[in-house]
């Protein structure tokens, strides 16, 4: 898998996109670390279908403690 920096792939969205969807798969680094992976996208999958996925996942996921919130962990992931 090729990687590519987070700022050089903010300037080349449309040509990872292309290369994704012709099956290659783009990792995007932040300082030197993989931070997200863009994949091809499954076969025939609807954009409905892709929603209902992410809506189970949303689902299964815990709730956060009382408390916290989402700001606070992403801050907590920086340190």
């Amino acid at each position: 898998m090729k990687t590519i920096g987070l700022f050089e792939a903010k300037q080349k969205l449309s040509e990872l996109v292309e290369r994704a969807s012709e099956g290659e798969q783009i990792g995007i680094t932040r300082r030197g670390k993989l931070a997200a992976i863009i994949v091809p996208a499954r076969n025939g999958v609807s954009l409905k279908e892709a929603f209902a996925d992410i809506e189970r996942i949303r689902r299964r996921a815990k709730p956060l403690p009382k408390g916290v919130t989402i700001k606070d962990l992403i801050e907590e992931g920086r340190r």
